[in-house]
């Protein structure tokens, strides 16, 4: 930002003024703008249009800020291009954690300057920032705004009741390694509609801990669909439930709509419905995948997530890979699985190398599909072990 220009942080009607001379930081104005806000039920603090804040990572914290405080984005917030100024030990750039009634709107952006971290060894084990998180948080809010080009997650919500997203748009390269859209982990009564997501990896991130989740009129691709999971790494526990993801279109991803659990877990997936979802060129548009395994090789192992009670309805549209992919495990089928309205036909004749696929996994047939997915089982497992506490939740 040029030498001489001032930053200012609107609050109400009081102004937070930083000299801007010879300074490219501002996590100091932004510091000041909130404790401000943070005083003042019902306050806004104002990112101003027109201008760019260059700012590092920063925590807009509770639990003593007062309810109602909206963050209003019209100009652009941009991370440090340097992955080093980002310090240690960090998981997140912009952090809003346990506020009440905290809201995120505006026309402006909100840039995470991924690209410094995606090309230094995009495949190599290490934590990378999320761009926005939103913890322990009651009743939030993001609207207006643009996510783009995060390190890894655009936008997390962790241990929060009562969001709703509407009206984003998220943007990084499809190639972009990690960049969820919008991820979701130990939080409930959700609402995400009216929205663009564009990402490297699931434009829309469902993991344990999560029910009441309402997903509708959503734009996915370029990324890797909808996903719930993965769930039950390293043998835990994983419960969700209760989730609806309605008038979805899909162009250019990698799957649809996707359940990914890992062998070794406990709990289940229960009460899922995918409906009115439209796919253009999706590699594989409907996966249950109980052996999920995102390395060479996983150790073989008996317990499993549970998954049940999984409805597909009017799920339509082109694949270039496989249409149906149902990989449940043997100790625990996937029972309950219900298809209805399901057409689904290759890019073109070339494309057509994969017949629907299907392991342990039961359910109905409510009309007849394309193409026909015969692997199906009809009914129950007839040598399906009862359910015990370890699969519920």
């Amino acid at each position: 930002m040029p030498a001489g220009l001032y930053s200012w942080i609107i609050i109400f009607d009081e102004i937070v003024v930083v000299d801007g001379i010879y300074v490219m930081w501002y996590e100091q104005a932004f510091q000041a703008a909130w404790a401000a806000a943070c005083k003042v039920e019902r306050s806004v603090m104002l990112v101003p249009e027109k201008y760019q804040f260059l700012v590092g990572p920063i925590s807009f914290s509770g639990p003593y800020c007062q309810k109602g405080i909206t963050f209003q984005v019209d100009g652009t917030i941009v991370a440090p291009m340097n992955s080093n100024a980002w310090g240690k030990g960090l998981l997140q750039w912009l952090e809003f954690s346990k506020l009440v009634e905290i809201t995120i709107q505006g026309k402006g952006t909100i840039d995470g300057s991924g690209s410094v971290w995606w090309q230094d060894n995009p495949y190599k084990k290490k934590k990378k920032l999320q761009a926005v998180r939103f913890y322990g948080s009651l009743n939030a809010t993001v609207t207006g705004i643009t996510i783009q080009n995060s390190p890894q997650c655009h936008l997390k919500f962790d241990n929060c009741i009562g969001v709703m997203v509407h009206h984003i748009r998220v943007s990084s390269p499809g190639d972009s390694p990690n960049t969820d859209g919008v991820h979701l982990q130990n939080s409930r009564d959700v609402l995400i509609h009216s929205s663009t997501l564009g990402c490297g990896d699931d434009c829309i991130s469902i993991q344990t801990g999560c029910t009441n989740v309402y997903i509708h009129d959503v734009n996915c691709g370029p990324g890797h669909g909808i996903s719930i999971g993965s769930l039950g790494r390293y043998n835990t526990r994983a419960c969700v439930s209760n989730i609806t993801v309605k008038n979805v279109n899909m162009h250019n991803t990698m799957t649809g709509v996707r359940i990914k659990t890992w062998q070794g877990g406990s709990g289940s997936v229960s009460g899922i419905m995918f409906s009115d979802i439209q796919l253009t060129e999706v590699q594989f548009p409907i996966v249950i995948d109980q052996f999920y395994c995102d390395k060479s090789t996983c150790k073989n192992q008996s317990s499993a997530v549970s998954v049940s009670g999984i409805n597909y309805q009017r799920i339509k549209g082109t694949y270039t890979v496989k249409p149906v992919h149902f990989a449940c495990s043997d100790n625990l089928p996937c029972i309950d699985i219900s298809l209805t309205s399901i057409e689904l036909k290759p890019l073109q004749e070339k494309y057509h190398l994969y017949d629907p696929f299907c392991w342990a996994t039961y359910g109905e047939l409510n009309t007849p599909t394309t193409p026909p997915i015969e692997c199906l089982q009809i009914g129950k497992p007839t040598s399906n072990r009862p359910q015990t506490d370890h699969d519920t939740c």
